[in-house]
């Protein structure tokens, strides 16, 4: 359970949200879906739920288990393997590791008496496991596992050899099998950040089933409508216009239309408001000519006035970033050529043998599984990591590389907004960057955030503001839509359609695909090249 005291939610000087007494409330079998525009404040809101981040004033109590769920996943120890970090939920991995370390001992003893030792200590320690349903537990973290799109051959990898996607399933997982408790019920509250970020189709399905049997209270952000029409029986409307959390105790079907009468009512008290007070301000402006009617004259205007402050605010229009991708600069035919590109990671190879030329112009998305090596491609691509091997890149006539990064990993979390647009292009002129980061809905005090402090989406912004300058003619985009609202994601398929230079994009978004319209595609990881084709779709949201 979590209750919320006088809360008040600040970034820099901006007040994000102000909830008087115990406003907002997660009790076991809410299912609430936290909602606003990007940067209204709900990642923010979310972390200090979690008790991540201290609130600017108030206070947030909270009793039992809490499973958190960050848009950038905490990693932890990237050395174990990622059977041992869902295990970790219920300290399994902790037992098991020491399991092992006393079955060594007794298989290489030579002094009978440390042999002894270790099988006692083993005997205690597979007794304590049995009681925590150990062995059953494993089986049910794998079919978690298995559920998110996580197949057994990789349990038992390090997560440093697992991908961006792969690694956020793992902690998904490690959540999901804290809260099971082993019998699907659990009073845990899960507080889940765009849950569905990387997850394919039919893990989107099998998780929407998971948290509406959930018994414990969740609170979720999503851009996925269809998890929150699903799941919720509750919603949060975090309002960025009068700083204020709205409490919906209905689904989120009968919530949106709620809030569409409720803002329809308002713009109506709003509207008769202001041809009343425009009435009587005429009136006092005819009566203040006469001195004998100033007092009548003020009385008038000053009840015209009241009339309109005692009004509720009035929602405006959402603020619309302005997004577009950067004019090429000019090239030569191919101005990106890879040959037999190769990754490993230990033994473990990812891919081998790539061969992939970018001409100007082109469009090519890259498919395959999750882990198959979509993000590691780029990341070779765009001169981040070394290709193993004797492949590599050869650099075509004028080539400008803008890259976006899937974990936002081209902008520096310690630097504020400005200086991160100045590093990504120094060249700009002042008025000129200002102008970029303004489009994109980032200016004013905003400007001074750091940007590790920044929204999913808000960050999605700044990183593709910082490519509009570059001049950039081949562009390298790994999931540009992710953390999107609806409107800036229909901002980023207009710049993709619109875009004259050469795009690699990795996605899971159909949308995304359709607005490239790509000639190519690349399948990983056999790196096999053919010609897009409708039937490649399907494997987008599988993938």
């Amino acid at each position: 359970m979590i209750v919320t005291n006088d809360l008040e939610v600040r970034v820099g000087a901006r007040t994000l949200l102000q909830a008087p007494g115990h406003h907002l409330r997660v009790q076991p079998g809410d299912r609430i879906g936290l909602v606003g525009r990007n940067g209204a404040g709900k990642t923010t809101t979310m972390r200090i739920l979690a008790g991540e981040t201290q609130p600017y004033g108030g206070s947030v109590s909270s009793s039992g288990d809490i499973g958190y769920l960050p848009q950038d996943s905490r990693e932890g120890d990237i050395e174990i393997s990622a059977r041992d970090r869902v295990l970790s939920a219920r300290g399994l991995d902790r037992i098991r590791s020491s399991m092992d370390r006393q079955q060594e001992i007794m298989e290489t003893a030579t002094e009978p008496n440390r042999r002894d030792a270790a099988i006692r200590k083993y005997s205690r320690l597979e007794e304590r496991y049995h009681q925590l349903g150990g062995y059953e537990a494993n089986a049910e973290a794998a079919q978690i596992c298995e559920n998110l799109g996580l197949p057994a051959r990789i349990l038992d990898q390090p997560l440093k050899t697992l991908s961006g996607g792969q690694r956020r399933r793992v902690e998904l997982a490690q959540i999901l099998f804290a809260a099971s408790g082993g019998m699907g019920k659990s009073q845990t509250t899960l507080l889940l950040d765009e849950p569905t970020n990387h997850l394919d189709a039919d893990s989107i399905v099998w998780l929407r089933g998971f948290l509406e049997k959930h018994d414990g209270g969740l609170v979720v952000i999503s851009h996925d409508v269809s998890l929150l029409k699903a799941v919720c029986n509750k919603v949060w409307f975090l309002d960025a216009v009068r700083g204020e959390a709205d409490v919906y105790n209905m689904n989120f079907e009968r919530y949106q239309q709620a809030r569409a009468t409720d803002e329809a009512r308002r713009r109506r008290e709003r509207a008769n408001a202001e041809k009343k007070a425009s009435a009587l301000k005429q009136q006092a402006e005819r009566l203040g000519a006469k001195a004998t009617k100033a007092k009548a004259a003020k009385q008038m205007a000053a009840r015209a006035e009241r009339m309109m402050s005692s009004l509720d605010e009035v929602r405006q229009a959402d603020r619309v970033a302005h997004i577009s991708f950067p004019e090429p600069a000019p090239c030569g035919k191919t101005p990106l050529n890879a040959k037999g590109l190769m990754k490993m990671y230990g033994s473990l190879e990812v891919f081998a043998g790539v061969d992939l030329a970018i001409d100007r112009g082109s469009r090519v998305v890259v498919l395959g599984f999750n882990g198959a090596g979509k993000t590691t491609l780029l990341k070779l691509l765009a001169g981040v990591e070394r290709s193993d091997g004797e492949g590599g890149i050869v650099t075509g006539h004028g080539l400008r590389i803008g890259y976006f990064a899937q974990e936002h990993d081209t902008l520096d979390p310690e630097a504020t907004v400005w200086e991160n647009a100045v590093n990504a292009c120094p060249d700009a002129g002042e008025q000129d960057l200002r102008g970029v980061l303004g489009a994109f809905m980032l200016s004013g005090e905003q400007l001074e955030q750091h940007a590790g402090t920044l929204s999913g989406g808000e960050k999605t912004r700044l990183a593709l503001a910082c490519l509009v300058s570059s001049q950039a003619n081949v562009l390298l985009l790994d999931e540009p839509t992710n953390n999107l609202d609806p409107i800036s994601r229909e901002q980023v398929l207009d710049a993709i359609r619109t875009y004259t230079g050469a795009v690699v994009l990795v996605t899971h978004d159909p949308g995304a695909v359709k607005a490239l319209e790509p000639e190519r595609v690349i399948v990983l990881p056999d790196g096999t090249e053919d010609l897009w084709s409708e039937d490649y779709l399907e494997l987008v949201e599988l993938a």
